[in-house]
């Protein structure tokens, strides 16, 4: 092999290397597939789907992200951010859309932005879906699903057909998710939910926080949603009152219930045991 054909080479090891897990001060870019990655650290994790005609983000963290996130792209792409599609309202995902309003177009589902209204958010989007929709740029397809009810009222599914990966937001999660009640979240519904994501063909899933996932992953997270759903109602029918369900929640064999903090859904408690309550008829 001549020197020529080295370097070549020894350059090609190093920038495939770069791009694999690249950082910039508090966030990290990292390669999910061809021409896609995933920037995680603070907040939700943004998609980054890199095409010849322009980049489209996957939600987009908080506002003070925003310089962090394009200095990354920056690395994996000379392209600048054409679409920015918010998985959900909530602002660590949504929360650059008021610097990313100005240079790209925003898109979200119709709940997503009437959310971002009712709470005041800056930059609402100004496209809006309510079953599906999607982006064509430098060849490279891109769609967006609205699957129902689930963290809330208004979360995409993001479907990228061509790698068979998917971007969940906070449908997928790989510590216990929180149910956003008062934004149209439901245990029932986010089961259903997730039957319909896996009607998708995809071995690959991006979550809206931790690592990556793979589809036993997510049939998991699906199973663990249906049990802890089941914990609770066989609870509520032994009698037990809301202000035990903190703690008689929690069982081995259910790892949500058993996190960090020692509680299941912390926040979500009050309204997963009314939404069981009602379903049960108490």
């Amino acid at each position: 092999m001549n020197s020529l054909m080295r370097s070549v080479l020894l350059g090609t090891v190093v920038f495939a290397a770069s791009v694999t897990s690249l950082q910039a001060q508090n966030l990290t870019i990292e390669q999910v597939k061809d021409g896609l990655y995933t920037i995680s650290g603070s907040g939700g994790n943004v998609g980054v789907r890199v095409t010849t005609e322009g980049v489209i983000l996957i939600d987009d963290k908080f506002p003070q992200d925003f310089a962090e996130i394009q200095e990354l792209v920056s690395q994996v792409s000379d392209q600048p951010v054409k679409y920015v599609l918010n998985t959900h309202h909530h602002g660590d995902h949504s929360g650059g859309n008021i610097e990313y309003i100005n240079i790209s177009e925003i898109i979200a589902h119709q709940n997503a932005r009437d959310n971002m209204l009712r709470g005041n958010q800056d930059a609402p989007p100004r496209l809006v879906f309510t079953d599906q929709t999607a982006i064509y740029l430098g060849g490279v397809e891109v769609r967006a699903f609205y699957m129902g009810r689930g963290h809330t009222n208004g979360d995409a599914v993001v479907y990228f057909p061509d790698l068979q990966t998917i971007h969940g937001g906070d449908l997928l999660h790989t510590i216990a998710p929180f149910i956003d009640y008062a934004n149209g979240g439901s245990s029932k519904g986010w089961v259903s939910t997730m039957n319909n994501i896996l009607s998708l063909d995809f071995d690959t899933a991006i979550p809206g926080h931790g690592a990556v996932m793979n589809r036993s992953d997510v049939v998991a997270f699906r199973n663990q949603m249906e049990a802890v759903r089941a914990r609770m109602a066989e609870l509520i029918r032994s009698g037990m009152a809301k202000t035990e369900a903190l703690e008689r929640i929690r069982a081995e064999d259910l790892s949500w219930t058993m996190a960090a903090d020692g509680l299941f859904m912390q926040r979500s408690i009050p309204g997963f045991y009314d939404e069981i309550a009602t379903e049960l008829g108490r």
